[in-house]
Parts: structure tokens; C-alpha cells; sequence
């Protein structure tokens, strides 16, 4: 629990005061890159700070100059901040709408363009959503995805929603996707205890959606593909 409080420290030691003053700042340039910055760097500082080591591969596998959307297993809420600073450049995250209701937070990741997602929403919520993403990619953003939709509670790689193979083939933005492992064991689900550890982040050869006839085709090779590279442990039962 020591880790878990050390990360806290980080993040409300640092967090809402960057919020304070970057996001009036932010609002003044008309430029939330400032802000991006800060944040990514604060939120891999808590990280280090929970005594998370970060291993990564693959990083040559990212298309330069394209837009593109990751796509990653979920295994623990240690996921979005172990990764998403690994990203090159700006990056949109499709998040729980809940989370946007955050003080400072929220207001923060709407500068950013973050996308928030109605879980078990209705049609034209997740049609809003996919469209948001969608403007979010056309804006020069990439988009992060975790297309289980929820954590995994056993580690093992679930079902994949539909939604962000939807928005891959309407954009044709490159899918790549990204393998993480060992988070699993730090961070479990209905827990907030952290045990320091080494988190495994891969990042797997893009997909070109244009290559495929269906997004039902899509979804399944990028599943395949990240089914492929998990620890014999991590891998779907089906």
C-alpha cells in the first residue's frame, strides 16, 4: 500500500497545481501542447515514483508522421499510465465518461480532446463517441484504445467491442497494437494496492485497416495479433 500512497503523493502534489495554472494558460495561447507535456511527465513520475519499472520494444513498429490508433490489452488501472506516456506526440484517450466529472481532471482532458465513453450507453452515445474520436484523429491526434472496453480480471485477454474497429475503418488511421504485461500482478481489479514491479509494454507491427474487406475481419487479425504476443498466462481461453 506504501506504493499505491507515493503515487497519490505525486499525483495530488502536482496534479491539481499544474491544473491551476496550465489550464488558464492553456485557454489564453489556444495551445493545450504546454499542458499535454506536463501532465505525461507527471503522470510517468507517479509511476516511477510506485516503484513501476517500464520495459519497452517495438517502439520502431510505430508509423512516423500518421496519426495512429493504439490499441492495447487492459489488465489493471496501471495500464493508461504506464502507456499512454510511452506515446509519440499528442494522444486522445477513449476514457469512462465518469472520469470527465472530475474537478481539474476532467476539465484538463477536455483541453486535450480525451474522449469520453458511455459504458453500457446508448447507440447514439457510442456513435457521439466514435465521431469525436474520429475528429480527434482528422486533428493530427493519435487515439489510445482499450478495445476489451473494461479490465480483465484475471489477466487473461477478453472479447473485443466492435466501436474502435468501427472508427479504424472510417478513418483508415493505422492500428497498432500494443501488449502490456505485468501490470496484472501490481495493480489488481477491486484492488488499490500497487506492488512495485516491471511492467512489460510491446508494440506490436501496425495494421493497415484499408487491408482488410470488414471491421469484423479487422477486429479479429488485431486480436489475433495481440493474443499472439501475451505470456502463455495472459492468453484467451477461446
Amino acid at each position: 500500500m506504501f506504493a499505491t500512497l507515493k503515487l497519490l503523493f505525486v499525483y495530488t502534489a502536482l496534479g491539481p497545481l499544474t491544473g491551476i495554472i496550465g489550464i488558464p494558460y492553456t485557454l489564453l495561447v489556444g495551445d493545450v501542447s504546454l499542458l499535454y507535456r506536463v501532465a505525461m511527465w507527471i503522470t510517468n513520475a507517479g509511476v516511477r515514483a510506485a516503484g513501476i519499472r517500464i520495459e519497452v520494444t517495438g517502439r520502431e513498429n510505430v508509423p512516423s508522421g500518421r496519426p495512429c490508433i493504439f490499441m492495447c490489452n487492459h489488465v489493471s488501472n496501471l495500464d493508461p499510465p504506464v502507456v499512454v506516456p510511452l506515446l509519440p506526440g499528442r494522444s486522445s484517450v477513449l476514457l469512462k465518461k465518469e472520469l470527465m466529472k472530475i474537478p481539474i481532471l476532467g476539465r484538463a482532458m477536455l483541453l486535450a480532446k480525451f474522449v469520453p465513453v458511455e459504458r453500457g450507453g446508448k447507440r447514439d452515445a457510442a456513435q457521439a463517441s466514435v465521431v469525436a474520436a474520429g475528429e480527434a484523429l482528422k486533428s493530427g491526434l493519435n487515439m489510445v484504445v482499450f478495445p476489451e472496453g473494461t479490465r480483465s480480471r484475471d489477466g487473461r485477454l477478453q472479447a473485443f467491442k466492435k466501436g474502435p474497429f468501427y472508427l479504424a475503418m472510417e478513418t483508415q488511421a493505422p492500428v497498432v497494437p500494443i501488449v502490456i504485461s505485468g501490470t496484472q500482478t501490481m495493480m489488481k481489479k477491486g484492488s488499490a494496492a500497487i506492488t512495485p514491479g516491471v511492467a512489460r509494454v510491446r508494440f506490436l507491427p501496425a495494421i493497415e485497416p484499408s487491408q482488410y474487406g470488414t471491421r469484423e475481419h479487422l477486429l479479429r487479425a488485431v486480436r489475433e495479433e495481440i493474443a499472439e504476443a501475451l505470456p502463455e498466462e495472459m492468453k484467451p481461453l477461446n
